[in-house]
């Protein structure tokens, strides 16, 4: 499989979960969905402006993986799930590709971009999975806690709108 048709796999994936958790998601998945799509259009516009290569730290990633590092976990730390956790150390595995590199030198280019990539395609399933079941908590109870500290859960008749 040529790297474009994994990558438009990977895309359409994320688009779909992204649209799916913004539309039915709570608080969380739409959290989570928004960093999602932050990652997605600053790589695009990483890969735009910038010639990007694997044989050193590639900068550009860090501060984007770096970023969504953070906010996943201020996500992971506050809501009133746990999916968030495993969100969170998804996007810390990027982080240990960087600093691989940054340690080694003699990483393989293509080990370096693997150990960045790999973990995201577990994120559209979670998100999928994420919005499916509060869904579900929604059918069942008619809100679902977003929040540890919150104003007010969600409830079936706000995701309507």
């Amino acid at each position: 499989m040529s790297a474009m048709l994994r990558i438009a796999i990977f895309v359409t994936l994320l688009l779909v979960a992204l649209v799916y958790a913004l539309r039915k998601g709570g608080g969380p998945e739409k959290a989570v969905a928004a960093i999602l799509l932050f990652m997605l259009i600053s790589d695009q516009a990483l890969h735009l402006i910038f010639a990007v290569n694997f044989l050193s730290v590639d900068a550009g990633h860090l501060l984007i993986d770096l970023i969504a590092a953070a906010a996943t976990m201020t996500v992971a730390l506050t809501a009133y799930r746990f999916w968030p956790m495993l969100a969170a150390v998804l996007q810390f595995l990027p982080l240990l590709a960087h600093t691989t590199r940054a340690i080694d030198m003699d990483l393989h280019p293509i080990a370096y971009l693997t150990m960045q990539v790999a973990a995201s395609w577990l994120l559209p399933p979670l998100l999928v999975a994420a919005t499916w079941q509060h869904q579900k908590r929604l059918a069942q109870a008619g809100s679902d806690r977003s929040w540890y500290i919150s104003l007010r859960p969600s409830s079936r008749n706000a995701a309507k709108h």
